[in-house]
């Protein structure tokens, strides 16, 4: 600890107030979020089909509007939309706890999703510009403080809980009106680099998409981020088939973010003194897809049918999810920073907020239809007798993304230098 302790003292106030908003939105977000299927089925007496319902408009409504909330930021500015988000994400977490009509719950979830897409994309692109040549180490950081706010979230909620639904809500809105707050006085301000400009946001988008580099990028990237929501999907759906329990759930989360939290730093300082941004991020996601090997190999031991004690089989059944755990842990925080930064590369100067904002969404896309397959391969699996069918598929795709990464790179498409000068004006 510290070292990140000398890591985030080495950079500048706004960096280090950034990390701090991210740790504060993500204890907010944790600590309500995982309850409110809960709140809404128990204590509201929604049907199931109505909970998904309210769930996926807040995904929808951020997923969707991250191109429009990154190319408003690098035409409005970072802080603006920094505090829009903040201010309307307050609004929907107090509304999800004072109201009960569906259409009232519709909007709240909905205004929770769109703050979303207004703060991330400029954060992020705020924090790109500001660190500047030391982007890999600042959103090593940044990964640092999120994940931490995900080990914290939900304990604070929990604990919260257990008093009423509604405070956490309050809480959770409560800590956003403060964030927006202290934005106010101790952000400074900083323009995106398409202030004033003249060109429509269709334009700007147009651009974006037509950046074949970027494109193809984003692309080979999208399989990354349907292996790591193995981790609140596949793995947690095996952790309980194998054991039959809820504690190695949890369990499984803790050291995913302990790893973080303890180790992002230094990780990212062994990675970038040994290689380039493109091999870092090629190497980490072919560690991505072997990380599913274990449980892949395990998936036909019944740890039930060991002649031994209760919790050595205990322990064999939850040994291959866990080692799955950290491995993917461990290949997550080689990419990230060296990801956030290629983005940042790959949009330059001018359109940081954009590119970000539609990388998110084209990954918000692919998770989508990647949970899709995944569960239908899981069940598919488990009909045909190859319980391991849909962890030797997530294998393969991870290796696919590491070739496709290392070609980019190899060709050196994933340079500043790619882009023809026409995307530069």
């Amino acid at each position: 600890m510290r070292t990140t302790l000398a890591q985030v003292r080495s950079f500048n106030q706004p960096i280090r107030l950034l990390l701090v908003n991210q740790l504060t939105i993500n204890v907010g977000f944790y600590m309500l979020m995982p309850y409110l299927a809960l709140y809404l089925s128990g204590d509201l007496g929604l049907a199931v089909w109505l909970v998904g319902l309210i769930l996926g408009v807040r995904n929808l409504s951020q997923q969707g509007m991250f191109l429009l909330g990154g190319s408003l930021a690098d035409r409005i500015g970072y802080k603006p939309m920094i505090m829009a988000g903040l201010i309307l994400r307050s609004i929907g977490f107090a509304l999800l706890g004072l109201v009960e009509s569906l259409p009232a719950l519709i909007v709240a979830s909905a205004l929770t999703g769109f703050a979303g897409a207004l703060f991330n994309p400029a954060a992020r692109a705020y924090l790109a510009q500001e660190a500047g040549e030391r982007k890999v180490e600042a959103f090593a950081l940044f990964n640092v403080f999120y994940q931490t706010g995900i080990l914290a979230g939900p304990v604070i909620g929990l604990l919260l809980n257990g008093v009423a639904f509604r405070l956490i809500c309050l809480v959770a809105a409560g800590l956003f009106t403060v964030l927006a707050v202290v934005q106010v006085r101790a952000l400074p301000a900083r323009s995106g680099g398409r202030a004033g400009a003249e060109a429509s946001l269709l334009q700007d988008w147009r651009q974006v998409i037509g950046d074949r580099a970027f494109l193809l990028f984003s692309l080979a990237m999208v399989g990354s981020y349907v292996l790591n929501f193995q981790i609140y999907l596949g793995l947690p759906i095996e952790i309980r088939r194998m054991t039959g329990g809820e504690a190695g759930v949890t369990l499984m989360f803790v050291i995913s973010g302990g790893l973080a939290v303890l180790g992002q730093v230094r990780i990212t300082a062994w990675a970038k003194a040994r290689w380039t941004s493109g091999q870092a991020m090629a190497r980490g996601l072919w560690l991505m897809g072997a990380s599913f090997v274990p449980l892949a190999l395990a998936t036909t031991l019944s740890p039930r049918n060991l002649n031994a004690a209760p919790w050595l089989a205990y322990a064999v059944a939850l040994a291959p999810a866990l080692l799955t755990t950290c491995l993917l842990s461990l290949a997550t925080m080689i990419v990230y920073p060296f990801e956030m930064a290629t983005i940042a590369a790959l949009g330059g100067e001018r359109m940081i907020g954009t590119y970000y904002g539609f990388y998110n969404t084209l990954s918000g896309i692919g998770i989508a239809a990647g949970n899709l397959l995944t569960g239908t391969v899981l069940d598919a699996g488990r009909q045909m007798g190859a319980p391991g069918l849909a962890w030797w598929s997530l294998v393969i795709v991870g290796c696919g993304c590491a070739t496709a990464v290392w070609a980019l790179d190899r060709s050196g498409r994933l340079t500043p230098d790619h882009r023809p000068q026409a995307a530069l004006t």
